[in-house]
């Protein structure tokens, strides 16, 4: 079906298969299907791609660092300055290779879904599976970054092009976001339907499909099956929240062995990708430019939300960078006394680190990030049940996760308490998904997606968009045409078809 991708890869048609860090036992795509170890190479090829910096470092970056946890401490010449500040541009690097390594994942995906029938064999049937799954978290990631949220219109607004394994089109045009969504949860249906094999958190399994059918059905709105969907992991013996200090090292130990982690693009001792990792923005050793970049750190709104409780575990995510370098072990002193100024910034703000992406298996940059986790389901059910009239279910969901981060006593909200701070059980939810989620790509949509505003009052590079540059605020609105991103224009040359966002 070359014809219908010829718009996606003109442009990159002559890199070759090793560009995206496929491994030497993996199918060219060029290459025909022929048997069950054909169909096993190509899919250990797809996930390969999303291992490549210019997918997960860059759909990270279009993601999270839209958010108000964090806050860019100097200028960069990186586009992903232009995803922080949201001065997006029609060409962006990182909007690129999102556009382009989700379609290659498509494309392969594509290929093993068409090869392989429904009444194939238990393993044949496995794989096309996890291929439905890659082809729905691609679109879903995808409707994410260039569609509205869901509920802006009921889903009717411009998203990307479906292109499927039957798809006859050479320049399709973009579907509308409700088409794309149904294309994910026809996919996922499909998937867990047809998985059978109970796979590690590195590859698609039922459980897999289930954890992000709920998170696309709570995004649609569909609260009812986010918490059919949310139920399923919650009571399935193969997953469980950590707690302790093994949730204070969640991100530091073999992805295998944790427990919580649902699905994660995992990364091995010898895929560290340095400089070119997602932490390597994040934290770095002996000071910047060292063992990383170190440019964007936790926002000190963000610090100051999380001392109202000095007891939350969740600390343990966050490291003041001292005159002593980066404190790594929790509990420290907070405010650490002699945590470092930046002074790139006016005004000068302690600085800390992130080390979410950082120390798996004690390497510095060597990290496998996150997609779906246990504690998103709880928070999923409970915010699908805030928005349902279902309060004391939402909290009692709320306040498993705040237990399990070592609060206790007034620090568990309740009916009573939040009605004489005069606020709603969404509003709680929505706080809690901000701490425990914090720095994995969530907190900007869950703000737009609830037709609630993103605010930053501190100070970051975001503020070199205001005239005098001293004004540390930005506001941006649910409905702002900002909260997407361009359709990259270099595939607009290619397909006429494609119009762009506003």
């Amino acid at each position: 079906m070359k014809s219908s991708i010829i718009f996606i890869f003109l442009l990159t048609a002559t890199i070759g298969c090793k560009k995206y860090y496929e491994p030497s036992t993996a199918k060219n795509e060029n290459e025909a299907l022929k048997n069950v170890d054909d169909v096993k190479s190509a899919t250990i090829g797809t996930y390969a791609v999303l291992k490549n910096p210019n997918y997960v470092r860059s759909i990270h970056f279009l993601t999270e660092y839209q958010g108000d946890n964090i806050a860019q401490g100097q200028a960069s010449s990186d586009a992903l300055s232009n995803a922080y500040r949201y001065t997006h541009l029609v060409d962006m690097s990182h909007v690129n290779n999102v556009w382009q390594q989700s379609y290659f994942v498509i494309n392969s995906a594509n290929k093993v879904i068409s090869f392989v029938p429904d009444d194939a064999s238990v393993v044949l049937r496995q794989l096309k599976g996890e291929n439905l799954y890659l082809r729905a978290m691609m679109y879903f990631n995808l409707v994410r970054v260039f569609g509205r949220p869901y509920p802006q219109g009921a889903g009717a607004g411009p998203a990307v092009p479906i292109v499927k394994e039957d798809t006859k089109e050479e320049f399709p045009a973009r579907n509308t976001v409700k088409e794309v969504y149904d294309l994910v949860i026809a996919d996922l249906l499909k998937a867990a339907d047809l998985m059978t094999e109970a796979k590690n958190n590195n590859f698609a399994s039922k459980e897999v499909a289930w954890a992000l059918l709920s998170r696309v059905y709570l995004y649609k709105e569909d609260h009812p099956k986010a918490i059919e969907y949310a139920n399923k992991l919650i009571t399935s013996p193969r997953y469980g929240l950590l707690t302790g200090d093994a949730y204070k090292n969640y991100f530091r130990g073999v992805p295998e062995e944790n427990k919580e982690t649902i699905f994660c693009i995992r990364h091995i001792k010898t895929e560290n990708r340095d400089f070119s990792a997602i932490g390597s923005m994040y934290y770095s050793e002996g000071g910047q430019g060292q063992t990383g970049w170190g440019e964007i750190y936790a926002s000190k709104q963000f610090v100051d939300f999380m001392d109202k409780q000095p007891a939350d575990l969740r600390h343990a995510f966050i490291s003041p960078y001292t005159n002593a370098g980066p404190v790594l072990a929790w509990p420290y002193t907070v405010p650490a006394p002699d945590v470092r100024m930046n002074t790139r910034l006016v005004p000068n703000t302690p600085m800390y680190y992130i080390n979410k992406y950082n120390y798996q298996e004690g390497l510095t940059n060597l990290s496998s990030p996150v997609y779906l986790r246990l504690a998103e389901m709880y928070l999923i059910r409970a915010e699908a049940n805030a928005k349902s009239g279902a309060a004391q279910l939402a909290l009692d969901d709320v306040n498993v996760l705040r237990q399990r981060a070592g609060l206790s006593g007034a620090a568990l909200p309740t009916l009573a308490s939040i009605a004489l701070e005069g606020r709603t059980a969404l509003d709680v939810v929505i706080d809690e998904r901000r701490l425990e989620l914090a720095f994995e790509g969530h907190r900007a949509y869950d703000l737009f997606r609830n037709n609630r505003p993103l605010e930053r009052n501190y100070p970051g590079t975001h503020s070199l968009n205001n005239t005098p540059s001293t004004n540390i605020t930005q506001t941006i609105q649910p409905t702002d045409n900002r909260v997407i991103y361009f359709i990259p224009n270099r595939e607009r040359l290619v397909n006429a078809n494609l119009t762009q966002n506003p």
